[in-house]
């Protein structure tokens, strides 16, 4: 409908408006001066004119309310402005491009892994409910729940890095750099110890959710007609239980999403990963504004992005929704 299109458009409008203005705010918020990596070990000697020119170089000079109206005025534009930290030149929008693809591959491979399996244990513990399955599933998987990425990554470090030698122990890629499928390998194996840290993170999550949400649907009435009627266990399962109980896990997918981009930050981190975690991170400790406030935005976006995706795949899921809808 035309009115709740716009409706939504007007509420997502307000929400960026609102992260914009939080991630201008937040980094300047945080102690210390910027200047003091623009300038490095030579701010000490600077003298107080040419600090001032500096400040004026990166329009850090004028009042706070002047630099957020030149922040906005530059969005429009498509200008994040320049990066503090990365000299040469580099603007914030090449650093972030760079940065972007190993979240990328990082995030969408662990949620999907997550999301496939926890949902395929959680749909068959829920089927075999009461059982030794399901019950040693619960326990694994709510003892998994309970311990920190951060120390599931620090244990597969020594184990299958140090000990085991079977994968890397950080970075992106090895150096020198690999070419052609030797570097797809290469790119693979680094990204093995985080993906699998991420995943384990994520998959009791969606093992609990769709566990509950079948053990609604198998309680309800079409399901026992559809036995009654003959139907094979496997077709009851999967053609009339499964899909009904989907909508939660979507909907846990999409909070999962925006989680693990501010979660992969830490794990970015431990592992060295070269991705947007690991360049916050280094942009917190430099008081990189034009940086941090691009990251924001980048994780602002994929959140807004994925819960679009989330109400228009709604529909084509459950009939029901799109009988409300219209």
């Amino acid at each position: 409908m035309p009115s709740q299109f716009l409706r939504r458009l007007l509420e997502y409008t307000l929400t960026l408006f609102v992260a914009l203005t939080l991630n201008f705010l937040l980094p300047r918020l945080m102690p210390g001066d910027p200047m003091a990596l623009i300038a490095g070990s030579a701010v000490q000697q600077m003298g107080e004119e040419k600090i001032l020119e500096l400040r004026a170089a990166y329009g850090l000079d004028k009042p706070l309310p002047e630099q957020y109206l030149v922040y906005l005025g530059n969005l429009l534009h498509g200008d994040l402005g320049q990066s503090y930290r990365y000299s040469g030149g580099r603007g914030v929008m090449e650093v972030l491009a760079g940065a972007l693809v190993w979240t990328l591959l990082l995030v969408a491979t662990s949620l999907t892994l997550a999301t496939l399996l926890g949902s395929a244990l959680g749909a068959w513990a829920a089927w075999r409910r009461g059982s030794a399955t399901d019950l040693g599933l619960l326990g694994v998987l709510f003892t998994l729940r309970s311990v920190p990425a951060f120390w599931l990554a620090m244990i597969f470090i020594p184990v299958f890095a140090v000990q085991l030698r079977w994968l890397p122990s950080g970075d992106s890629y090895s150096f020198p750099r690999e070419t052609g499928w030797a570097n797809v390998k290469d790119v693979a194996l680094h990204a093995i110890l985080p993906v699998a840290t991420l995943t384990l993170a994520t998959l009791p999550t969606a093992f609990a959710i769709m566990r509950a949400a079948m053990l609604d649907v198998l309680g309800e009435d079409y399901i026992r007609t559809a036995r009654a009627k003959g139907v094979r266990e496997r077709g009851v399962l999967y053609r009339h239980a499964l899909r009904n109980a989907l909508l939660p896990v979507v909907t846990s997918f999409a909070l999962d999403f925006g989680q693990l981009l501010g979660g992969v930050t830490l794990i970015e981190t431990v592992f060295n990963y070269r991705g947007l975690g690991l360049m916050m991170f280094e942009a917190v400790k430099s008081r990189d504004y034009p940086l941090l406030q691009g990251g924001f935005l980048v994780f602002t976006l994929g959140v807004i992005l994925i819960n679009l995706w989330v109400e228009w795949l709604y529909p084509r899921l459950d009939p029901r929704v799109r009988r409300r809808e219209a």
